[in-house]
């Protein structure tokens, strides 16, 4: 199943998404005790990578998506910034490298719809380990209030489209399978002029798997992955029950 079309024009996707760098205090504290190349996995268009790599350390971003990829490479010449982008599928990682720090951002670990998706994807971060290395990701906490959410159009949220000067709505329509632990969202850009009227629409599909908490002790553990910490953000807050995120840092097995 094809489940890329919210990712399908990078320019928009860095508009609503770029300014984002909540992650990057965790990652660097974590680098900085490193030395290597560090693999963003899942890496869209650099939103965590191009900052990292500015910090003075070596990237290579991992994505299976061409056009985010291309993005990316066209943002970090005109900064000139040596990262190695490579177009690979992540569950099938074939990397001539070793890291000793691999981190996946932006909730990618939903992505992998799968138990076998998740195993693969797994196995190919373990496969690329150095044997002290580390392994950083987050996913969404699956609260009642998230997997519950509304099955008819919902407002989420405004913006500017910086091409056009439009005003864009954003409204959210999502539907959960309890069986198969999977999130199906529809998003609608609802475009505006200046007076107000909708002069386009777009609707987009992604479907997302949640995962538990101690689901996620056994998945990682079936993995050969020890969980080091445990957070409820990436400020490293104590998880709680109403947390709205996991944030996994994890180490091979020793």
């Amino acid at each position: 199943m094809d489940n890329t079309e919210e990712y399908n024009d990078p320019i928009l996707y860095d508009q609503e998404n770029d300014h984002y760098r909540t992650e990057l205090p965790l990652l660097l504290k974590w680098v900085s005790k490193k030395q290597g190349p560090i693999i963003d996995l899942a890496c869209g268009t650099g939103r965590i990578t191009i900052p990292m790599a500015k910090s003075g350390h070596e990237l290579v971003g991992v994505d299976v998506h061409k056009g985010m990829l291309d993005e990316a490479k066209q943002k970090s010449m005109d900064l000139n910034l040596p990262i190695r982008w490579v177009e690979q599928d992540c569950t099938k990682l074939d990397l001539d490298i070793k890291s000793p720090l691999i981190f996946s951002v932006g909730n990618s670990f939903q992505h992998f719809l799968t138990i076998e998706e998740q195993d693969a994807f797994l196995a190919s971060v373990h496969k690329h380990f150095e044997m002290d290395g580390v392994f950083i990701f987050g996913t969404r906490f699956p609260t009642g209030d998230e997997l519950l959410q509304p099955s008819t159009e919902e407002y989420w949220k405004s913006y500017t489209d910086s091409e056009t000067g439009h005003t864009a709505d954003e409204y959210t329509i999502s539907n959960y399978d309890s069986l198969k632990q999977i999130q199906h969202y529809t998003t609608i850009r609802k475009y505006k002029n200046t007076d107000g009227e909708i002069v386009d629409e777009v609707s987009t599909n992604i479907s997302l798997r949640y995962v538990f908490p101690k689901e996620m002790e056994r998945i990682l553990s079936g993995s050969g992955f020890e969980i080091v910490h445990l957070y409820g953000d990436w400020n490293e807050s104590s998880i709680t029950n109403a947390s709205h995120e996991m944030i996994y840092v994890c180490r091979k097995k020793r």
